[in-house]
């Protein structure tokens, strides 16, 4: 009988425990060890990259594990770097798996003379070599549209709702889904649709980036248990602010539940100094010791997730039934258990 060819993973700095965690689930899915091809990615003493691959990569099936994320340049140099090492050295095809995907808020003209930086940034993927990418929860959905190459954007809202159904299965009577903004609606919308409650929003209009003006809330939250979605959190701001006005407009509690932890600045001290009950971020991004050392922050697993869709696209099978939660349960069979 032939060998079975395992998909071969590479990863570079950014998120080193999530790479090794993806690796752990899937040597357990496919019941054979998989680990990190062998390489060395480090800097000259300039700050130059330079990747060396250790192990024979001919006619693979290759996925390089990197979030774009702070320093978003060194990480995104990185992954290019990688992926021309891996072309260079013949590998059948080339899928990036970038978790958080940095640039994304930078994916349209909001002023003349501006860049559209996401854009920019897809088209240096593209050319080195990369064929296909797998993120999640892009901060904006047309930014598939800027790659010539396949783009599968995972959700973590399937991760959300079994969450939120473990931990407040006594009082998903009380749940209000709140959007951050408007913007943020449809995202907001999908999540409360998942768990079978109501939806609220929270209007603000900026001033400049960073600073908001003014805020309201559209719908009834009084005596709710008010739980906020969004794609990131920087320096929090923003959250702290709403999580005030939900609880002014007669909130019960605030929770939020953010996929991507910038959590740049003084975002953790805010938090800390917060109304916040809770802030649950996923693991796309590397948490830093103070991120980790926040009581009220609380971090969920995707390496589940990411395995298996990198087992689909290894497999040639599907990768929208990851967006089900009923797809998503035994997948994440026991990792809500209190």
């Amino acid at each position: 009988m032939p060998n079975v060819v395992e998909p071969k993973l590479i990863a570079g700095n950014a998120n080193q425990p999530l790479a090794s965690a993806i690796t752990r689930r899937m040597s357990i899915h496919r019941g054979v060890h998989i680990d990190l091809v062998d390489a060395r990615v480090e800097r000259f003493n300039d700050g130059e990259i330079f990747v060396e691959v250790f192990e024979n990569v001919r006619g693979e099936d290759m996925f390089i594990i990197q979030s774009t994320s702070n320093p978003a340049n060194d990480n995104l140099m990185e992954l290019l770097i990688m992926a021309d090492a891996l072309r260079r050295s013949s590998a059948s095809r080339v899928t990036a798996v970038i978790p958080y995907f940095g640039y994304a808020r930078q994916d349209r003209r909001t002023k003349p003379r501006t860049p559209i930086t996401a854009k920019l940034v897809a088209n240096m993927l593209v050319e080195s070599g990369i064929s296909r990418v797998l993120t999640m929860d892009l901060h904006a959905a047309q930014i598939q549209g800027f790659f010539d190459i396949p783009v599968d954007n995972l959700y973590a809202s399937p991760i959300f709702a079994l969450d939120i159904r473990e931990k407040f299965k006594d009082r998903m009577d009380e749940i209000m889904v709140v959007s951050p903004d408007v913007g943020g609606v449809a995202r907001a919308r999908e999540l409360a649709k998942r768990i079978n409650a109501p939806l609220s929003i929270v209007d603000k209009r900026r001033e400049k980036p960073g600073e908001v003006a003014e805020m309201t809330v559209i719908g009834e939250v009084k005596d709710k248990i008010c739980v906020m979605i969004d794609d990131m959190c920087d320096t929090a701001g923003t959250l702290c602010k709403a999580a005030e006005l939900l609880l002014d407009y007669g909130a019960k509690e605030v929770h939020a539940y953010v996929t991507h932890g910038v959590l740049s600045g003084p975002a953790v001290e805010r938090i800390s100094n917060s109304v916040l009950k809770n802030l649950v971020i996923t693991d796309t991004i590397a948490a830093p010791e103070p991120v980790k050392g926040c009581e009220q922050i609380r971090i969920l697993p995707t390496a589940p997730l990411f395995a298996q869709a990198i087992l689909n696209i290894w497999n040639g099978t599907s990768v929208s039934s990851l967006f089900e939660t009923s797809t998503m349960e035994p997948i994440y069979e026991g990792v809500f258990r209190s």
